[in-house]
């Protein structure tokens, strides 16, 4: 039913969120840009009468959630306010270029422009998302408050994500993950890219982030006391120098502790650092660095640091501009506390990004920000790159700790942790790097493999005589040096394929073959090889006999079915199940894809009753896997088009599937006959295998066993977690 006018302007809802969007500007604009907004708010409500409704509400919800996004949590203007305001009523055509320049600068509507071009490109209908993160990234040379706008349009999709369907939440969470949480890290939006983060948990393991949400609201009471009781002491020490300041307590996101978690193999309660103490100083911009450093001084007076963790982001601020002193403390009792210590400037520059490093520098210093910009542009310069090495590249590129080293000129230069000699030389100019032999680090000697370390001063060097090599991809940790290699690797095989190519053309002529798609295409089949230049490549280097080659094309009633069997990925799960049930009895998939082959995927092993989806593979059918397999979200994120909705049926008999649990306890005598005796016993599970390690009186191992679903399988784990000396229990995707 289409929405008046009327009904539209005098929504109380709609009121109620504009003055707030006025409220949070309020200190911000001034009267002219006030007068634009409220202009712009008239056109939106224009544009978006008789307009679908987009997450469950009409779309001026949208733009009004958005451009409060960019206000308030963000921090940016007049322009980029506007901008998050109108742009999805130009994208869809309600509004044209020429509604906007009646009262808009050209900055603003080319903004406007931007950000509808890359809502374009990341829609639900492509299928390559290493090409939608390549557009995106090469919007970004336009004006950085592009990406910025659109980092909070995706903030609001993923905060409203109950109003779409499973698909869409599975695909747009991956998406996020991927590609818009590094954006925000690395634009220094820490609590929006957390926020992602923790929605993605929400939506691809809801198990996970119930559990950890309810373990933080549990412990919730004992964690304020512990904080009020460190602080205390500091405040005084503070008070007493005269410094005017605030200490809050700052809990973790849950993503960050699940991960934590999986990374360690730890629960909830061994995960020492849940929080962090944050001390703010209101302090004059000329002694900022140092009152950090006496109040640093004064915090390790009173608690003992641990000098490995210290982490100085004052004297060299990070890429993004977060500039922090870290330390770690020991309280009595052996707990450890992270401290950070920062200003006011830099508390607003680490919570809003460069959005407040622009508000204090006056946009003039981005040089860090235009550094990493040319270096995500020499990544995607790569020819035909694969999705997957672009998405993992761009997120290399942004999450990895940094190291400084320097030049024989003493200028510093940042680097992934990792780093190495040649990374350093392809930084310095591309030509360095192709022909680096080594490098003198702190005056000696070292090889191209060498890794960098903090303080290194590096000098290059190079012989006229060196190339790369294949194997050089493997020593470098930076997307330039990547880049640059394979650039190198594939015009040194596209030379050598063109000679390959005429030595076949020749052979043909003497086997008095056409040299023609036909024949050329029969070979890639038998060789199984993608294109013809990689068959040239091989014939040129000789990994491929002419001789064979002859044979194959001479011997006409040979099927191309009887070349090299081709290899395929053994997805096939063992399964015991009720006499007469096939698996089209216990699973539903999309009924256009019924005819094709699907099997259970051994890497996260669904069982009944666990939330699953089917993905189409290249020549093995369909493999079902968990919604929160260890690989769904790069399943979803890079090949989201050969995703299909998949759920179990319902049936009269019992299936009984493998499931894997990770047990680890005190060595006791006989600890391992009563796991067994639960499980086959008491109730009266089948085993498949059992992998147990034992050392230093601790022992851990993996059972995998048969279970008829997940409510089966967790009764399972609490009655062998009450096994005494047994110490957790859990399941495992792998």
């Amino acid at each position: 039913m289409a929405i008046k006018k009327n009904d539209i302007r005098s929504d109380k809802r709609i009121v109620l969120l504009y003055r707030e969007l006025l409220r949070i500007c309020k200190l911000d604009l001034d009267d002219k840009e006030f007068g634009v907004l409220k202009e712009a708010m008239s056109l939106a409500l224009d544009a978006c009468q008789d307009r679908p409704v987009k997450l469950g509400d009409n779309t001026i919800f949208h733009a009004l959630g958005v451009a409060r996004i960019v206000a308030g949590e963000i921090g940016l203007g007049a322009t980029s306010i506007i901008s998050a305001l109108l742009f999805d009523f130009y994208l869809d055509g309600s509004l044209a270029s020429e509604d906007l320049e009646k009262f808009l600068e050209p900055r603003t509507v080319q903004i406007i422009d931007d950000v509808a071009r890359i809502s374009r490109i990341d829609t639900q209908k492509s299928n390559d998302q290493g090409e939608n993160l390549r557009n995106l990234l090469l919007t970004l040379s336009s004006d950085i408050r592009v990406i910025l706008v659109k980092l909070a349009d995706r903030l609001y999709f993923m905060r409203n994500l109950k109003n779409l369907d499973r698909a869409e939440q599975l695909t747009i969470s991956a998406e996020t993950f991927n590609i818009y949480a590094p954006l925000a890290h690395q634009m220094g939006l820490y609590n929006i890219k957390s926020e992602m983060e923790d929605l993605h948990l929400k939506y691809t393991d809801s198990e996970a982030y119930r559990k950890i949400t309810d373990k933080l609201q549990e412990t919730k009471a004992s964690r304020e006391k512990f904080i009020a009781e460190f602080i205390a002491p500091l405040q005084q020490q503070l008070t007493d120098a005269g410094y005017r300041f605030e200490i809050k307590g700052r809990t973790k996101s849950v993503y960050s502790i699940w991960s934590k978690m999986k990374q360690q193999q730890v629960d909830f309660e061994e995960v020492y650092d849940l929080f962090a103490i944050r001390i703010i100083l209101r302090s004059d911009p000329k002694t900022e660095k140092s009152d950090c450093w006496n109040v640093y001084s004064l915090v390790t007076d009173h608690y003992q640091p641990n000098p490995n963790r210290l982490r100085d982001w004052i004297s060299v601020p990070k890429s993004n501009a977060y500039e922090s002193l870290h330390t770690t403390v020991v309280v009595p009792g052996g707990k450890w506390v992270e401290v950070q210590i920062r200003t006011d400037r830099m508390n607003e520059i680490a919570e809003k990004g460069l959005a407040a490093h622009w508000k204090y520098k006056g946009g003039s210093d981005q040089a860090d920000m235009v550094n990493w910009l040319n270096r995500v542009r020499e990544m995607l310069e790569s020819p035909e790159p694969d999705a997957g090495d672009i998405i993992d590249d761009f997120k290399l590129s942004i999450y990895n700790k940094e190291i400084f080293v320097f030049t024989p000129k003493g200028d510093l230069k940042k680097f992934p942790e990792g780093a190495t000699v040649l990374d350093f030389a392809f930084d310095v100019h591309s030509q360095v790097g192709m022909t680096c032999m080594g490098a003198k680090i702190n005056g000696r000697s070292v090889p191209i493999r060498h890794k960098l370390s903090n303080g290194d001063r590096v000098e290059i060097i190079t012989s006229k005589g060196q190339r790369p090599k294949q194997d050089w991809l493997q020593c470098v940790a930076t997307s330039k040096a990547k880049s640059k290699i394979k650039q190198a690797l594939q015009e040194t095989k596209l030379a050598e394929a063109e000679g390959g190519r005429e030595i076949l053309k020749r052979r043909f002529r003497n086997w008095k073959l056409e040299f023609e798609d036909m024949n050329i295409n029969k070979l890639l089949r038998y060789y199984k090889l993608k294109t013809a230049t990689d068959l040239y490549y091989l014939v040129a280097i000789e990994k491929i006999d002419l001789l064979e080659i002859k044979e194959l094309l001479q011997e006409k009633d040979k099927s191309p079915a009887q070349g090299k069997p081709a290899e395929i990925a053994d997805y096939d799960v063992e399964k015991i199940m009720s006499s007469g049930l096939k698996q089209d009895d216990y699973l539903i998939i999309d009924k256009s894809l019924d005819k094709l082959d699907y099997r259970l995927a051994k890497c996260c092993n669904p069982i009944y009753g666990d939330e699953i989806f089917g993905f189409v593979t290249v020549s093995a059918g369909i493999t079902i896997h968990r919604v929160n397999c260890p690989n769904a979200t790069q399943l979803i994120s890079r090949h989201g088009y050969r995703v299909v909705k998949a759920q179990w049926a319902v049936t009269g008999g019992d299936i009984y599937l493998p499931a894997t649990i990770r047990v680890t306890g005190l060595d006791d005598i006989g600890i391992l006959s009563k796991i067994s005796d639960v499980i086959s016993k008491d109730l009266r599970v089948n085993m498949r295998s059992v992998s147990i390690d034992s050392t230093e009186g601790m022992f851990e191992g993996n059972i995998t066993l048969f279970v008829k679903d997940t409510r089966h399988l967790d009764v399972l784990i609490k009655q062998l977690a009450k096994i005494k000396g047994v110490l957790s229990v859990s399941r495992m995707a792998l």
